[in-house]
């Protein structure tokens, strides 16, 4: 009896990991038929057959992004949008330019976990762990060091350098997303209440109204 409840144990518990993690790929690859007017979590596959090795390439990212805006970076994005390629295969990758001081403001990826090493300059980095905690883990890097930024967890990076400084990431999602805290909280259409904000962030509604005006930018392109 308690051989065959053991058994039964086990087996519901192969049947909420095998239900809990992502699917094995069925194929060699799955392109994204970017046109396609069909909607599906992620993209729909076109047709094996029209592959060609474009789909799978990129070109570009040793080149210098402008950093001469109001956060003094610029992230090059290569996910599955700039590669089709990618479509279901859970990674992608991304180039992250800084000009002296310049700031790669605090973000969440909500569907991936990144992986980032220094290629020039110094960058101070970090991320903040949940409620309730909401303990900072921070570093300074130099060239050829690396950082982890768990999925879903709020994090920097900072040039407090005097030249410029370039990254390269890598990220555990075809498409991780970006919600840059900021742009979420005070450059949203429509705005959140000012009362709403005003209570949350302890703060005047003056305060809060000067915030919303600003012109909250995006880093990611």
């Amino acid at each position: 009896m308690a051989a065959h409840f053991l058994f039964l144990a086990l087996l519901a518990l192969a049947s909420s990991l095998a239900i809990a993690s992502d699917p094995s790929q069925l194929q060699d690859f799955c392109v994204a038929d970017l046109k396609s007017d069909v909607f599906v979590n992620g993209f729909i596959c076109k047709d094996p057959k029209l592959a060609k090795a474009e789909d799978f390439f990129f070109c570009g990212l040793d080149k210098p992004r402008d950093t001469g805006n109001k956060l003094g970076s610029n992230v090059t994005q290569v996910n599955v949008n700039q590669i089709a390629g990618l479509n279901t295969l859970g990674i992608s990758l991304a180039r992250l330019d800084f000009a002296p001081y310049g700031v790669n403001p605090p973000h969440i990826h909500p569907r991936g976990t990144e992986i980032l090493t220094v290629f020039e300059g110094t960058l101070y980095v970090g991320f903040v762990t949940s409620n309730p905690n909401n303990q900072l883990f921070a570093k300074v890097l130099n060239k050829g060091d690396v950082f982890v930024f768990p999925q879903g967890l709020i994090h920097f990076q900072f040039n407090y350098g005097k030249t410029n400084a370039v990254a390269i990431a890598g990220l555990s999602s075809q498409n991780p997303g970006v919600i840059t805290i900021a742009n979420a909280v005070f450059g949203v259409k429509p705005p959140i209440s000012d009362d709403v904000l005003a209570k949350a962030f302890q703060l005047d509604k003056k305060t809060v109204d000067w915030l919303q005006a600003q012109f909250w930018m995006d880093n990611n392109n």
